[in-house]
């Protein structure tokens, strides 16, 4: 199958994908910054999802399980649709586990190319309110049992198990 170049605007070339039925899903590998700063909760249909380890913000990051993705319209339409309804998931198992006055969801990927979604829950006395999370202050580590007990809840609440 030929595959046609294009170019993001950065003269940078990348590579149109082919249809996922005949791509190989199998070499998906976590962007090295996103694994440095999460711990990896549980798996989706289509997401890992993972945890960002900043006790200030409950903070999930799903991402799709497909190499060489950037952006959403990269997806088929199906697993647009099933990343939608895991990012809806998201926002349910935080409220759980995490009450929250609003929930932000966002994809950027201005630094992290890989394809990823950000869900997380915001009170109105976080650190960062009512401003954006990324960037607010100094990152402050989870102790390890409260990492512990937090991952759990949010794979119990994310596979609906209570």
């Amino acid at each position: 199958m030929r595959e046609r170049a294009c170019n993001d605007g950065n003269n940078r070339g990348h590579t149109a994908h082919p249809p996922r039925s005949v791509m190989n899903t199998t070499n998906f590998e976590l962007d090295p910054r996103l694994a440095a700063d999460t711990t990896v909760i549980t798996e989706l249909a289509l997401c890992r999802v993972c945890l960002m380890k900043d006790a200030r913000f409950a903070w999930l990051i799903l991402v799709p399980r497909r190499p060489d993705m950037a952006e959403i319209d990269q997806l088929t339409s199906s697993e647009q649709s099933t990343l939608w309804s895991e990012v809806t998931q998201a926002m349910q198992a935080l409220r759980r586990v995490a009450p929250c006055d609003k929930l932000n969801v966002g994809a950027l990927g201005n630094i992290v190319r890989q394809l990823h979604v950000h869900v997380v829950a915001r009170r109105e006395n976080d650190a960062a309110w009512p401003g954006p999370v990324w960037g607010a202050g100094t990152t402050q580590p989870y102790a390890a049992e409260v990492l512990e007990a937090l991952s759990l809840q949010l794979q119990n609440a994310l596979l609906d198990r209570d």
